[in-house]
């Protein structure tokens, strides 16, 4: 048996308490007392929360570890898929060596626990996804990774893509991915149909990026929930980006809303961008549940990114309009506690029985960490300090 204890954490309603973490979990948390001695450390008052959870993000596409890449502009998603498989056929450092340079840069800001959608293809194989897969052993213990399979030039527009999905579960992936059903694959129910299929026979969730806009996108989703309901994948299956929810009328939405809702489905939001952005509050009052990835982090689709998940759910606050304490409270449930749940991860935080995932922040509550985002981060793993 280990035991830790954390002495003197604010909590985010101001109080300050000392926190035993035994094996790797909460065990206690009480008013603070005197210091401690050996076997513990004092945090000063400084803000303790979950850690955050990143729930998309693309370890097989950034870009990080070479000189500065300029952005190669294109004109909807096919032409971007296209210039990145260019980008990408000319890049030598290994997707390994690029990945583990992105990883040491999230944990430092706070993250221990991620969703990584790696492409599978007829062109890469499952070479990305084996690259990937390596990384995350290395770090096991330090962040948890889980790996989508993600169909990036389509499903049935690739011949042979649904195979790979398959074979991917079976080598450690644990989520099919899909994307733009009716956009990409120009049939919407085929597309489905091979996503849900290897998710029954195999076991995974389901996570689908969905850029289709308007009427269109929210059929789509419809159709997403209501596979996810048939399948019994409710709290199993996510739909990213959804940016329909955020271009539809009222009604539209409504109905949306609450199919996604019965369905189980989460929303992933990756918050700035040109696109319309799913209406975080709204969907959270239908009972949806929302979540916060990086996603692109320079790479080809975008030289943006850092991977710190508390600058992300600023920025989703500052673009939703998220400006009471609730909203903030809210934006940073995004990408810590909410994040968590979509991944269907065990509870982390700051509470008994909870996994000792924390992040400690020099500021005095939650709001004041989504506005100022403070930089000098503690960032502990199942109680055992990482940074």
């Amino acid at each position: 048996m280990t035991e830790f204890l954390l002495a003197n954490a604010r909590l985010d309603d101001g109080s300050l308490v000392d926190v035993t973490v035994r094996d790797g979990r909460v065990a206690a948390v009480a008013p603070a007392g005197p210091a401690p001695s050996a076997g513990g450390l004092d945090l000063q008052g400084r803000l303790l929360c979950p850690a955050f959870v990143d729930g998309h993000i693309h370890l097989d596409k950034t870009l990080l570890g070479l000189p500065w890449q300029s952005h190669r502009p294109g004109a909807g998603v096919a032409e971007r898929i296209a210039a990145e498989k260019r980008q990408l056929a000319e890049t030598t450092l290994p997707v390994a060596e690029r990945a583990r340079t992105l990883l040491r840069q999230v944990i430092a800001h706070g993250t221990t626990r991620l969703r990584c959608h790696v492409d599978i293809d007829p062109g890469v194989g499952l070479a990305n996804l084996h690259a990937v897969l390596a990384v995350a052993e290395e770090l096991r213990g330090t962040i948890d990774i889980q790996i989508v399979a993600f169909p990036q030039s389509g499903i049935l527009a690739a011949p042979g893509t649904a195979d790979l999905l398959a074979a991917a579960i079976v080598d450690g992936a644990s989520v099919v991915g899909g994307l733009d059903p009716a956009g990409i694959d120009g049939d919407v129910e085929g597309h489905l149909d091979a996503v849900f299929g290897i998710a029954e026979r195999t076991g995974a969730a389901v996570d689908i990026h969905l850029h289709d806009a308007g009427l269109l996108g929210a059929f789509t989703l419809r159709r997403i929930a209501a596979r996810s309901r048939e399948a019994g994948l409710q709290g199993r299956c996510a739909v990213s980006h959804a940016y329909a929810l955020g271009g539809i009328d009222p009604d539209e939405f409504l109905r949306t809303a609450d199919a996604l809702a019965e369905g189980g489905v989460a929303v992933m939001t990756n918050g700035p961008g040109p696109a319309p952005m799913p209406p975080v509050q709204a969907l959270t009052a239908r009972g949806v549940l929302v979540f916060a990835g990086s996603d692109n982090i320079r790479d080809a689709w975008s030289p943006y990114g850092n991977g710190d998940m508390l600058e992300r759910a600023m920025l989703i606050g500052y673009r939703a309009g998220l400006l009471t304490d609730q909203g903030l409270r809210l934006a940073f449930s995004l990408a810590t506690t909410h994040a968590g749940r979509a991944l269907g991860a065990p509870e982390h935080g700051v509470a008994v029985g909870a996994v000792a995932d924390l992040v400690s922040l020099d500021c005095g509550h939650v709001p004041e960490a989504v506005v100022t985002r403070p930089g000098s981060r503690w960032v502990f793993r199942g109680g055992r300090l990482l940074t």
